[in-house]
């Protein structure tokens, strides 16, 4: 449903952008009481039924003309363009480590994002005021995909800049009961993200007016009305997607051709099209000759279960439930599973979820919206209290060892903002020490599978199982410093460390041994900002 364009008034509200691998889904809602949330078209870059711009850039090679963006692409037939000038799949690599996506001379992920949003911005009937913009961002690279929309809330005219994860986001749109447990399976065209969440309310408590996250602009915490918390029990994600399935079609198929756009174009034609019929045959030209692909839907599963597909889905769904049954819930408390994003229209996937997930109820309605939508089920919002994917660590020195270790802190699936601080005591370790020197690090995650390629296909490798690794955060550790100096074993410094809903560590400290003329309650100078945590 697209938006109506009033003759006159202007229309002040949220706006939510799903940027995904493939497609990318804008909506927006006006403040004004009993509104309901509209999917937005932007001519030029959107097309029609269902409303959504092709996640598509393409560059002029003189760069003097303005760059094509969404649907343009398709217009001008460039989808299929094999130069570097075709910007694709850019939205999987933003937040990546360095180094870790593929890229082009042209223009960073992280660029490509910005671009689109912004031209998407500009594109906004006159008449729509957007005081809030929610964004959606994957669980595997949140943080980093985080730290890009705060770069992007800089250059950005909007008074708020909020973010939520898409399995939330979906979640809390799926209008199910308050107090409800729903299980997300979200495929999207550069991602799988599984999830447990809990939405708020329930058992004899109101569901109250929600309060938004911000990451850029005012605080949102002189709100009168109290936040509603939908809580993030369990989730786990992998970088493998619909695109990295058109991948694999095309090895399977023409594994004799290089994968060019034009190619994973129709392999991409031949996965939808086996999702609604049993056989299916597309054609495709490599500048030469037309060739035909043809595929029935039973080999198709086979190559999905050929390359791992269930036993990667498996992995992730017993991660996430195995964190909900450390959190008391079972799978008979699960309210409802809810499919979003293309892949999971899969027949395959359809099947999977209900042979593991027997006897619960699919709310499969519009996979492709339900994020986007869903984000705006955060107007006037809900705080979300997420959960640790990674952890923090602390390094300490063990005098019976002789040796360093790393303690931890704060571990992975625990809830963040922290209600109540992390105290902990540090000794020092010989006499006469001058300062305590705080290193911390993040536990790797526990994964048995990663994606690599191989002549660009997209492969799944297992790991060996083993102790987790931590790796340090990046910079020197953080030394406090003891005046007078400090005695072997003694309790020097009392530390209280809180993880606050930027996501950002933060410690303050109190030594223990009082000086001349200060207060013993004498805390630190000042409450440091350590790190940001994922």
């Amino acid at each position: 449903m697209a938006a109506d364009h009033p003759g006159s008034g202007r229309q002040r509200g949220t706006l939510a952008i799903d940027l995904g691998s493939t497609t990318t889904v804008v909506a927006f809602q006006e403040e004004a009481p009993g509104s309901q949330p509209q999917l937005l078209a932007l001519p030029p870059f959107s097309c029609e039924s269902p409303v959504i711009v092709p996640s598509l850039i393409w560059l002029s090679g003189s760069g003097t003309l303005r760059p094509l963006i969404g649907r343009q692409v398709l217009d001008g037939g460039l989808a299929d363009d094999p130069s570097p000038q075709l910007i694709t799949d850019f939205k999987r690599w933003i937040g990546a480590p360095p180094g870790a996506s593929p890229g082009t001379d042209r223009l960073t992920p992280e660029a490509a994002g910005s671009l689109l949003i912004n031209s998407l911005l500009q594109a906004l009937p006159p008449h729509l005021e957007v005081r809030r913009l929610v964004c959606t961002a994957p669980i595997e690279a949140y943080g980093g995909y985080k730290r890009w929309l705060q770069q992007l809330g800089q250059e950005l005219q909007v008074e708020e800049l909020a973010i939520v994860d898409e399995p939330t986001a979906a979640a809390l749109g799926s209008e199910l009961a308050p107090g409800s447990r729903v299980l997300v399976v979200d495929i999207g065209g550069g991602t799988i993200d599984l999830s447990l969440v809990e939405l708020p309310g329930g058992e004899g408590r109101a569901a109250p007016i929600a309060q938004l996250l911000r990451f850029a602009g005012r605080d949102l915490g002189g709100s009168s009305q109290r936040p509603r918390c939908a809580r993030v029990l369990g989730k786990a994600g992998l970088r493998l997607g619909g695109r990295d399935l058109d991948r694999w079609l095309a090895a399977e198929l023409a594994p004799d051709q290089a994968p060019v756009p034009a190619l994973l174009l129709a392999c991409e034609r031949l996965k939808c099209a086996l999702s609604d019929q049993d056989e299916a045959l597309v054609t495709w030209s490599d500048g030469r000759q037309v060739q035909s692909l043809q595929l029935n839907r039973r080999q198709w599963e086979a190559i999905l279960r050929r390359r791992g597909l269930i036993d990667e889905l498996d992995r992730l769904l017993e991660t996430v439930l195995a964190a909900g049954r450390a959190e008391g819930v079972t799978v008979s408390q699960i309210s409802a599973v809810l499919p979003v994003g293309g892949g999971s229209r899969l027949p395959l996937v359809e099947d999977w979820i209900k042979d593991r997930c027997p006897g619960l109820r699919v709310q499969a309605e519009r996979p492709i919206e339900a994020v986007a939508l869903g984000a705006l089920a955060l107007t006037p919002g809900v705080a979300v209290k997420d959960v640790l994917s990674r952890g923090v660590s602390l390094r300490c020195w063990d005098r019976r060892l002789g040796g360093h270790h790393w303690h931890p802190l704060f571990l992975a699936g625990q809830s963040w903002p922290t209600e109540q601080p992390l105290e902990l005591v540090l000794a020092c370790s010989e006499t006469g020490q001058t300062a305590l020197e705080l290193v911390l690090g993040e536990p790797e995650p526990d994964q048995r599978h990663e994606v690599i390629y191989r002549d660009g296909v997209p492969l799944l490798r297992s790991r060996q199982a083993g102790a987790l690794a931590v790796a340090p955060w990046p910079g020197e550790g953080l030394a406090l410093p003891l005046e007078p100096p400090g005695e072997a074993g003694q309790d020097r410094l009392k530390l209280r460390l809180s993880i606050n809903r930027h996501a950002e560590l933060t410690v303050e400290w109190r030594d223990l041994v009082q000086r001349a003329n200060e207060p013993v309650e004498s805390p630190g100078k000042q409450v440091l900002v350590l790190g940001m945590v994922r």
